[in-house]
């Protein structure tokens, strides 16, 4: 090959890059014209594998030339290269390989000699001009490598994947306002309600559709309100105009068929068919296999520190309308009005209360679900909630520092380290329920979680004032408009919390008691009411009058207790919690005796 190489360029090729450029250009071979041809003859001499070949290069298909770095001097001399360029094909004093191993050259494999006058008849390029360069498949010569590399994709994934466009996006409005008017949400800055834009939608949504597939469509500001967070502080919500927040929705709607299918199974935040109950499900299954220590991950304020740089990067690699990543740009960088009408920029988050933000989201911590499947983790994700079970805590320790190190650098995100920790699952709040393991049966049990009870508390004080000026009816009326919601959501507990649920629906009660008696105001009046109730007169004076009592202490007194009973408060619709669960609890059939087989 080097002999051939004499033949060739008229010069003893050297065995480094830079000697071998020096000496091209001191003779002027490279320097003479653009369009010069150079045949490459190899001989018999190289091997009896190959025939003589011949093969028209030009000046930018050798490596080393001023087309494959990409950048020459004033003298037409090329700059230095960089790392990943024009790497050299190997002599012949390298360690042979089989054909099946040939890469191409810009991925720094061995090529076999017979196969060395097709990769110098490849073109070599920059990372910049790589963009640029036409398919590989227009080429004479398919190098094998194009076969194994290329990620398998989906015929279905990558059709629709040609289908996200603006075009598609405006297709998706109508629908989209539909569902934003279901929601019922405030109105944003500019003050237009839901009402409001409903009246104008027949002559708003032909100017949006134009302004849209324009690239002129400017979104508005978002208002900033603040709401209580569960365990202590506030949480900033963003609430886009009415106008806007439909055009999020629509390119959700585009979206998220391009991006679920591809979203890890164990990922359960804001996805369709998935849920905290499914998230919890699957949690303890994975305690079911012998996992019982659990990395508790908690990302502090994750909403309001998304990279924007890599958010877009990522949505860039599947979206390539670029009016479609334009418009989320723009949507990420609006101004936020705060209750003191002061507009701040937002350099970074995404706005929490938007219709695309757990989208978002989503794309991007689905890098941390492929990270943690990749080291073979078991993991449970909901949104920024992440918990991944270990065996032991050593274990537990070890995967806290790695995978904190790969969030804060990889992902440039920040762990709530007051949050996370790692212990037993049923030391941990995980979405309102803690996991623990029978120590009589063995089995997993879903257990309310400290801070999920002293919610429920609170919420039912707040219900059941002392000075309730309102009917017992209406106070009722509210009491099941959050017991019914509230067991819907805490329904999957198990038998554990029988008692914790039969405890809740004497406290209602004894709070409703409460109410009760200080709406008869005087004692003489309670304890006539509760003769007419059916009170044995005796014990309704005895108990009324039986010491200095306050209002709280008489709600549990024999008489109060013997007049104001559960039936009192079923018949005006109370809603049992211990009821509603065993409905929701699964039903066991004992089985029946089994036939006797005849003869």
């Amino acid at each position: 090959m080097r002999a051939c190489l004499v033949e060739v360029i008229g010069v003893q090729p050297s065995r480094t890059k830079v000697k071998r450029r020096k000496a091209f250009s001191e003779r002027g071979e490279l320097a003479r014209s653009s369009n010069a041809l150079f045949p490459l003859a190899l001989g018999e001499s190289i091997g009896d594998e190959m025939g003589a070949k011949s093969v028209d290069l030009t000046r930018g298909a050798l490596p080393g030339s001023a087309k494959a770095v990409g950048r020459t001097t004033q003298e037409g001399k090329p700059t230095a290269r960089q790392s990943n360029e024009n790497r050299a094909v190997p002599n012949d004093r390298r360690k042979a390989v089989s054909p099946k191993e040939v890469k191409h050259p810009g991925i720094g494999k061995v090529v076999p000699v017979n196969e060395q006058a097709i990769q110098l008849a490849l073109p070599f390029e920059t990372v910049e001009e790589s963009a640029q360069a036409e398919p590989m498949a227009e080429m004479d010569h398919q190098p094998r490598w194009s076969e194994s590399c290329v990620d398998p994709k989906s015929e279905d994934k990558y059709e629709y994947a040609e289908l996200v466009t603006m075009e598609s996006a405006t297709s998706f409005l109508a629908m989209a306002f539909q569902k934003v008017a279901s929601n019922k949400g405030a109105a944003g800055p500019d003050g237009r309600s839901i009402e409001e834009v409903r009246k104008h939608l027949p002559k708003l949504l032909p100017k949006l559709t134009k302004e849209l597939l324009r690239g002129t469509y400017q979104p508005g500001n978002i208002r900033r309100v603040w709401i209580p967070k569960g365990g202590g502080g506030q949480r900033g919500l963003g609430i886009p105009n009415v106008v806007d927040r439909g055009v999020a929705e629509a390119i959700r709607m585009l979206l998220e068929p391009l991006y679920e299918p591809s979203f890890h199974e164990q990922s359960h935040g804001f996805r369709p068919g998935r849920s905290c109950h499914t998230a919890i499900a699957q949690a303890k299954g994975i305690m079911e296999e012998g996992y019982e220590w659990v990395v508790d991950i908690d990302l502090e304020k994750f909403f309001d520190r998304v990279n924007h740089q890599r958010l877009m990067a990522r949505l860039a690699e599947r979206v390539k309308d670029r009016r479609l990543l334009v418009l989320i740009g723009r949507m990420l960088k609006v101004g936020v009005v705060m209750p003191d009408g002061v507009v701040v920029s937002n350099e970074e988050g995404v706005p929490q209360g938007g219709p695309l933000s757990p989208l978002l989201s989503n794309i991007v911590l689905d890098e941390l679900d492929a990270e943690l499947a990749r080291r073979g983790h078991r993991f449970v994700r909901y949104a920024d909630d992440c918990n991944i079970y270990v065996r032991s805590e050593r274990a537990g320790i070890r995967t806290m520092t790695s995978i904190k190190a790969f969030i804060e650098r990889r992902l440039r995100l920040k762990v709530n380290e007051k949050k996370s920790a790692v212990a037993h699952p049923d030391e941990r709040h995980f979405l309102g329920f803690r996991l623990r393991r029978d120590p009589l049966e063995g089995e997993i049990e879903v257990l309310l979680s400290k801070r999920s009870k002293e919610r429920l508390a609170v919420r039912i004080q707040e219900l059941t004032p002392r000075g309730w000026g309102k009917s017992l009816r209406e106070c009722i009326r509210q009491v099941n408009g959050y017991v019914v919601g509230w067991i819907e959501f805490f329904g999957i507990c198990t038998t554990g919390e029988e008692m914790t649920l039969h405890a809740l629906d004497a406290h209602i009660r004894r709070r409703l008691r409460a109410i009760q008696l200080k709406h008869w105001k005087t004692k003489r009046t309670a304890v006539i009411r509760l003769i007419r109730l059916g009170v044995n007169t005796k014990t309704a004076w005895g108990s009324v009058y039986g010491g200095r009592k306050s209002i709280w202490a008489l709600s549990h007194c024999a008489a109060v207790d013997r007049g104001l009973r559960n039936a009192y408060f079923a018949e005006r619709g109370l809603v049992s919690v211990l009821d509603r669960w065993r409905l929701k609890q699964p039903v066991i059939v004992a089985p029946g005796p089994q036939p006797v087989a005849p003869g």
